[in-house]
């Protein structure tokens, strides 16, 4: 890609971070972002085939690092003998905490894309996924507890979702909320210790 091709679709996701923001997607106007832009349809074709496929192109990167982070650091974990898991269990639950928080804020307005302005997307989902995601491996943890005889007390499926919902979305509203940085952080891992604590009274850990 030339340079001017480079420049030209800076400004075109430019543009468009700023009209998804604004109206989200299913209002966004791609016509209004060509024009902003100052390319002609034609052009911005030559990139990409539709809207879906720009506001796709923007908020990927953040889901696929969520996802990837999640596993990647779930396979650490998995790795370890039961003893250990049960005694890192909190390490690894803050560092995964605390590098999402970090990575959002590297590319806040993508972020909060992906949380507010996705409706209507294949993304629209991205929370409850990432919520999916962390009942399955708390599941498989407290399984791991149970077969090497290791006290750990079951949690009722209700419960477990709506905790863990609170959890996740506890942290977003930060980033929704225009929260600066240093405070964000701050609060996030006063989250982190609130939610940590109560997993592990219900869980039977501490």
């Amino acid at each position: 890609m030339s340079k001017n091709e480079s420049e030209t679709l800076a400004k075109i996701h430019s543009v468009a971070e700023k009209e998804f923001l604004e109206k989200g997607f299913k209002n966004a106007s791609l016509r209004n972002i060509v024009k902003e832009a100052g390319v002609t349809t034609g052009a911005f074709y030559g990139y990409y085939k539709c809207k879906e496929e720009l506001f796709e192109a923007l908020v990927s990167p953040m889901v696929e690092y969520f996802f990837q982070s999640h596993r990647e650091i779930q396979e650490r974990f998995n790795s370890l003998t039961p003893e250990k898991q049960r005694d890192l269990v909190e390490k690894y639950s803050e560092q995964h905490a605390v590098c999402g928080m970090k990575f959002a804020y590297e590319n806040l307005n993508r972020m909060k894309l992906l949380l507010t302005a996705a409706g209507g997307t294949r993304h629209e989902n991205f929370v409850h996924d990432l919520v999916e995601m962390e009942i399955e491996s708390t599941r498989r943890f407290m399984q791991v507890m149970e077969e090497a005889r290791l006290p750990v007390a079951r949690l009722n499926p209700h419960f477990e979702h709506t905790i863990t919902s609170g959890m996740y979305n506890s942290f977003f509203e930060l980033i929704i909320h225009d929260v600066p940085y240093d405070e964000a952080m701050e609060c996030s891992m006063k989250i982190y210790k609130f939610y940590q604590a109560g997993w592990s009274a219900c869980m039977g850990l501490k």
